[in-house]
């Protein structure tokens, strides 16, 4: 049993720390609000904090998922924050998806502190936190990462280190690109379908099993085809998440000219109103302009 730390019980944080108790290890939590901590305790055991700094008083590893850049500043950094109670020798692990930049800032303060930092963003959404199945992409020290692994197992099918502090997220970009191209493509193929008189499902369990196939085809078209998107990774983080891809892609000269595209079609569908909507609602913006 090892005394953890969780920091943001949002979709993603809620479940992975769930994982964790159920594990065996003491698990004390934090959240901004704090009546979703209570409830936290009140299903799973363990114990809740005030203030990130008081969640992570004695834990050997601290564990966050929260919203972006600035969160994760704030759940780390101040009298308030887990920096200031952590103890030289402990592990930092931050699964939230953020820029690079504020990986490298916190890691430097963190290494001042003797605080190990692993950057470890997610890939599955709400659904692999939930099943323990979700992939984990790290970077920092090889042995931060080897004691952080052992933890992160709790709620991973796969957990690699791809190199040094912000390899993780640079990896989490790689991610998002890549995902922001198939549901584009996913939702033009569904659209064309439908255009054409083609049952969709059909369709696609025909095209699912041979070189069009995807994770994005296999689990969103049902939801996709049923007008369906309140679930899943919002509109809006997922526009976060791709203005962080692009501002990279300034700073280190790579090109993503079907990233920018459809990061402009995601703020048409946050003018439609689907700023919560589920990714794939991408079919919503084409059947929009019919």
């Amino acid at each position: 049993m090892t005394k953890l730390a969780f920091l943001g019980l949002g979709v993603m944080g809620y479940p992975m720390a769930g994982h964790l108790q159920a594990a065996g290890h003491d698990v004390t939590v934090y959240n901004r609000t704090a009546a979703k901590a209570e409830k936290w305790v009140a299903q799973h055991g363990g114990a809740m904090g005030a203030t990130p700094a008081i969640a992570a008083t004695g834990a050997e590893v601290v564990l966050a998922c929260v919203g972006n850049d600035d969160d994760l500043r704030s759940v780390c950094l101040g009298e308030d924050g887990a920096f200031a109670t952590m103890a030289p020798g402990s592990i930092f692990v931050d699964h939230t998806t953020v820029s690079a930049a504020v990986t490298q800032e916190l890691h430097a303060i963190a290494a001042e502190k003797g605080i190990a930092f692993v950057d470890a963003p997610v890939s599955g959404g709400q659904a692999g936190a939930e099943n323990g199945a979700l992939s984990v992409m790290c970077g920092g020290a090889a042995e931060s990462y080897d004691k952080a692994e052992a933890i992160i197992a709790a709620y991973a099918k796969l957990c690699r280190r791809l190199g040094d502090s912000g390899a993780g997220q640079m990896t989490k970009m790689c991610n998002q690109i890549a995902i922001a191209g198939l549901v584009q493509g996913l939702s033009e193929a569904l659209h064309f379908a439908q255009k054409a008189g083609l049952d969709g499902r059909a369709v696609v369990e025909v095209i699912s099993q041979g070189a069009a196939g995807s994770w994005q085809m296999s689990n969103r078209y049902q939801t996709m085809l049923d007008d369906k998107w309140d679930h899943g990774f919002a509109v809006d983080w997922m526009r976060k998440d791709l203005g962080i891809c692009l501002a990279t892609a300034n700073d280190n000269g790579a090109s993503l000219p079907v990233t920018a595209l459809v990061d402009q079609f995601y703020k048409d569908v946050q003018k439609l109103g689907g700023g919560r909507w589920d990714t794939s609602s991408l079919l919503k913006r084409l059947q929009a302009m019919d």
